[in-house]
């Protein structure tokens, strides 16, 4: 790309856009390598965690029966979230993902708002993933509580350096760790089948006037909402591989809906088989971090979890990895544009993987963790999984705005995937992500850190405000928005800059 657009800063939808260096794009170049099974594999990988850790705890919320209610909502909000966005996905192909869909859509505020949130969605849930590992790991070496922060330390300096290491790189080992854990899975189902009790789902200890199908009520379903999401929550991480797939019209669609019925078929079997063994949901619902390692030690008959906790930490592993390639494109996207600083989006010059953009991200996940760690008194998993799916759910209900939107007034973009629920399967996704985000502030055991998180969502607000909307770049997100925009209403083109 050859000089500026313009020279100077141009005003225009609510913010300033600023001329930019000649090589600005060349040092923020992506590569393309990731087919319908690696972003499969991404789909499933990143979420493949909440089977092995953290949706047990909703049990403990609600009882098994106010669960299952809450897996058949969240369940519901998944399917119209992802069938939409395996609409938007091919139709906007840019890394941006959800804020581009915003940002299209509803204008630079709506994208900002959108991508802020999911960026907290994704860097939190690296932390509560990271969190959960080193539970695996401490009760594999018998290491002291003080020494978990070593351990997360640890795990982020692997995998944001695997994640450095190249996109190639980077995807084979998520196909590889992703298969692994599957069939981790895969083992425990089997020897589970001969320790299930259908008596052991349901001898949780029932409140006065209340049933053993529901032994904390009706209402009890909605403290479980959060721990549902657990087990789908990241599934809709991958437009943001939008610019690395090899055809994104093709596979993007097939990678999300093949993810999704991945994820329903294995929620629900480790949802009844985990919770139908041993100790049943009185056990595995509140007393254990690591339900699937203890669910393993009663089906296979073992002692000591020491070698299969190294083998269980290979689900968590798969989501860490995910994840962290998720947050680094959402904070690249969203810096490239100039929402974040621009030098967050700078890639590596060989690699063309965005390693400024995949550290700051590991040092904001690790001070989460820091700060929970030495202001608690540990056993904060079910805090800080709370703090993330905060973030998910604005993120979710900005997104199935943006999908109504652009159904009614962006007719006109080509559509490679149409969604065969329509605007009902948005508004239902809507209505759920809303009623979750409200659940997220009713429920005081978790509330103190989900106005942790809101206050840093207000403060990012702010940065927006007060700095960055006037110092904005047209990236490829912006440009695609404001082409769309020249074309509504009859405007001209002649400033947009080449998308490549």
């Amino acid at each position: 790309m050859a000089g500026t657009w313009g020279g100077v800063m141009a005003k225009q939808g609510g913010v300033n856009y600023r001329a930019t260096q000649a090589d600005y794009f060349d040092r923020r170049g992506l590569k393309r390598y990731a087919g319908v099974f690696s972003l499969w594999a991404l789909g499933v990988g990143a979420v493949i965690s909440g089977d092995f850790s953290g949706w047990n705890l909703g049990v403990g919320q609600a009882g098994f029966g106010g669960f299952l209610l809450a897996v058949g909502v969240i369940t519901l909000m998944y399917v119209g979230l992802c069938f939409s966005i395996a609409e938007m996905s091919p139709a906007l192909p840019h890394t941006g993902g959800a804020y581009s869909f915003g940002r299209t859509a509803l204008g630079p505020w709506g994208g900002y708002v959108t991508g802020l949130a999911e960026n907290m969605e994704y860097v939190i849930t690296t932390a509560v993933v990271c969190y959960f590992s080193a539970a695996y790991l401490q009760n594999v070496f018998d290491t002291p509580e003080a020494f978990q922060p070593a351990w997360w330390l640890g795990l982020y300096v692997i995998f944001v350096g695997l994640n450095i290491l190249g996109v190639e790189e980077s995807f084979r080992f998520v196909v590889v760790i992703t298969l692994v854990a599957l069939g981790i899975l895969a083992v425990f189902y089997v020897s589970a089948l001969p320790h299930f009790a259908w008596d052991n789902l349901w001898n949780i200890e029932p409140d006065p006037g209340q049933s053993r199908y529901l032994p904390f009520g009706w209402t009890a379903a909605g403290a479980a909402l959060p721990f549902a999401v657990w087990l789908y929550l990241a599934i809709e991480q991958l437009p943001l591989a939008a610019e690395e797939s090899v055809d994104v019209k093709r596979d993007m669609p097939r990678g999300l809906i093949w993810g999704l019925a991945t994820l329903v078929v294995t929620g629900l079997l480790v949802t009844f088989l985990n919770m139908g063994i041993g100790g049943g949901a009185a056990y595995y619902g509140s007393q254990t971090e690591e339900p699937l390692l203890d669910g393993l030690k009663d089906t296979l008959g073992v002692t000591s979890g020491k070698a299969l906790g190294l083998v269980a930490v290979a689900g968590l592993i798969a989501s860490f990895h995910a994840i962290i390639y998720a947050y680094g494109r959402n904070i690249y996207s969203l810096s490239r544009a100039g929402y974040f600083p621009t030098w967050m989006s700078l890639t590596h010059g060989e690699r063309k993987t965005p390693h400024v953009a995949l550290i700051w991200g590991a040092v904001i996940g690790y001070g989460v963790l820091l700060i929970l760690h030495f202001a608690g008194d540990g056993g904060f998993g079910g805090v800080i999984l709370n703090m993330a799916v905060f973030g998910a759910m604005i993120a979710y209900a900005m997104q199935m705005v943006a999908y109504l939107v652009l159904k009614k007034r962006f007719a006109e973009i080509e559509r490679p995937y149409v969604s065969p629920l329509g605007s009902m399967g948005a508004w239902i996704a809507l209505v759920i992500a809303l009623v979750t985000l409200v659940a997220l502030f009713a429920n005081p055991d978790f509330r103190q850190g989900v106005i942790g998180v809101a206050l840093w969502f207000l403060a990012g607000l702010a940065y927006f405000a007060l700095y960055a909307r006037k110092r904005m770049v047209r990236s490829p997100e912006e440009a695609f928005a404001l082409e769309q925009q020249a074309g509504r209403t009859g405007g001209g083109r002649e400033d947009t800059p080449p998308v490549r």
